[in-house]
């Protein structure tokens, strides 16, 4: 099983991080560890308003408290680790903690596509379908929708960690990267990896892409209802109810095609670890902010809790 000479492949790799000096590195573990807990905060905010308002019992804020949970666990696979090695300067991982870093994270991307895919649907039937919305989006829909999103993610995860986790790696076991990145992985493989990375290549194409298209197909329907609509006011409605996913989608995707849809050859490790940062790091902190301080119902939701808390005391 093992065709590597003097020993096992399989032990430990080093995770390369980014090169700067002992200040760069301390003043980044701070910018980290800040943006790490406003993630943690917004987000479980996000998740607890949801559970405890009655008015926010719906399709689109289910899937949003959703979102946040993938959020906080995407972020909290790689930036514990990551702190870890900026402070302490150990830049060793195990084998099984880098696969299970893998796990975590083509399940949290795999997910999110997904439930922004859904988001987008709902969306769809809201705008475009009012009089059915309750009809078609009904309770037990949504929660097969978002089951499926992690349950698909979850599969195609495993999938890939178990295809990864059989691989060789017997000369180079530096990872260019933060944490465990499945491209970053099997790049440093001796066995044949050709098979993988097509499948990996078609993966995108499949999981990433038709869904992200299948978002932009949805909003020209979208738009379109909505410059039906004769109230300037109405208009304005629906457009607000629709912006704060659409720019969740745009801060996702962006980084993310960038990405995994370049060639080896076209940007350096060093940028390829700083698109890494933004879409595992930077974008769930952004993502709270963006449905919070654009939207009134969560607002409202932030004050009635308040109230009630002071009323209690």
């Amino acid at each position: 099983m093992n065709d590597c000479p003097n020993g096992s492949s399989n032990q430990e790799f080093t995770i390369v991080t980014f090169s700067m000096s002992s200040t760069g590195q301390l003043v980044l573990s701070l910018g980290i560890l800040i943006i790490y807990l406003i993630t943690v905060l917004g987000n479980l905010t996000i998740i607890f308003l949801v559970c405890l308002v009655t008015k926010l019992h719906t399709p689109m804020y289910f899937f949003l408290s959703n979102l946040a949970v993938v959020d906080v666990t995407s972020t909290s696979t790689c930036v514990p680790k990551l702190l870890f090695i900026t402070l302490t300067r150990d830049h060793r991982i195990s084998f099984s903690c880098c696969m299970t870093q893998i796990f975590f994270f083509v399940w949290c991307v795999d997910a999110e596509v997904f439930m922004l895919t859904s988001m987008a649907y709902d969306r769809y039937v809201a705008i475009c379908r009012p009089l059915h919305y309750y009809t078609i989006m009904r309770k037990k829909v949504y929660i097969v929708m978002a089951a499926s999103c992690w349950l698909l993610g979850a599969l195609n995860s495993l999938l890939h960690t178990i295809l990864t986790s059989v691989l060789h790696f017997c000369h180079s076991h530096e990872i260019n990267n933060f944490f465990c990145d499945l491209k970053s992985v099997i790049a440093l493989s001796t066995s044949n990896a050709e098979g993988r990375k097509v499948f990996m290549s078609c993966e995108v194409f499949v999981i990433i892409l038709v869904p992200f298209l299948l978002m932009i197909i949805s909003y020209v329907f979208i738009f379109s209802a909505i410059l039906k609509i004769h109230s300037s006011a109405g208009r304005m409605k629906a457009f607000s109810s629709c912006t704060s996913h659409l720019i969740t989608v745009l801060l996702f995707y962006g980084p993310l095609l960038f990405l995994y849809m370049k060639t080896d050859s076209e940007d350096s490790e060093e940028r390829g670890m700083l698109l890494s940062m933004l879409y595992l790091v930077v974008v769930p902190m952004l993502n709270p902010l963006v449905y919070s301080l654009r939207n009134k119902e969560v607002w409202g939701a932030i004050v009635m809790l308040t109230n009630q808390r002071v009323l209690r005391l």
